[in-house]
């Protein structure tokens, strides 16, 4: 099953209380320019006064060692401040350090912690994440259909890695009844979009499918691609 995916740093625009508004986008064109020195003098201040957006910028720079010397230590620091204030993508990027031990002491149960609360923000990453924990019980209890939820949550904001994953606990019956026409459409979708491992248990599926079962599959896979909005080529 797919591993946990690797941390997503982005820096996001979005509307800015007036207060240091004008530090912020400082920092954000600094940024854009490479000048992370910059950046990093322009947000540190309004992440030290408490604005969560700066204060993941600051995880970010220091998780990737961008204008400053890389220290996770610090990166988690900065994301956990952010996250305690609700930001999605800090409370993300944390887990992902819990997940894998770095500037944190290594635990799946607060890296579950954190997914589960971006995840509740809609973040399709968390979804995805969060997922792989249920499946596999890492610092959770293992339960394939809180699996199943997660991951049907992320494939129908179009991640592939989920679409993938679900298919395959519908071809096994673990947390979904089992059913090979629903797990050939989320392999179809993610196969079309170039998951490399939908493609093959795609393929693989396909030797076990009646002829009315593809076609069923086929058509299902064409009204998910509508109605979540990714179309098949």
């Amino acid at each position: 099953m797919a591993l946990l995916h690797m941390i997503l740093i982005f820096l996001i625009l979005i509307t800015l209380p007036a207060l240091g508004q004008t530090d912020y986008l400082g920092g954000m064109a600094a940024f854009a320019q490479n000048d992370y020195q910059t950046a990093f003098s322009e947000w540190r201040p309004l992440a030290e006064s408490g604005q969560a957006d700066a204060q993941f910028n600051l995880g970010a720079l220091y998780d990737k060692g961008l204008g400053v010397k890389q220290d996770q230590t610090q990166a988690a620091d900065w994301y956990r401040r952010a996250a305690k204030q609700g930001h999605a993508q800090a409370q993300y990027n944390l887990a992902v350090l819990y997940a894998s031990g770095l500037g944190v002491t290594q635990s799946y149960a607060e890296a579950a912690s954190w997914y589960r609360q971006a995840a509740l923000q809609n973040l399709r990453e968390a979804q995805f994440n969060l997922g792989v924990l249920y499946e596999n019980g890492f610092g959770i209890n293992q339960d394939y259909a809180e699996a199943a939820r997660w991951y049907r949550r992320a494939a129908e904001q179009g991640h592939v890695a989920a679409q993938n994953n679900l298919g395959v606990l519908y071809v096994h019956g673990q947390g979904v009844p089992r059913d090979p026409v629903i797990a050939y459409a989320w392999y179809e979708i993610a196969a079309a979009r170039g998951n490399a491992k939908a493609r093959a248990n795609r393929d693989q599926l396909i030797r076990n499918l009646e002829l009315d079962q593809l076609r069923e599959g086929q058509q299902l896979a064409e009204e998910y691609a509508q109605r979540y909005r990714t179309p098949l080529p």
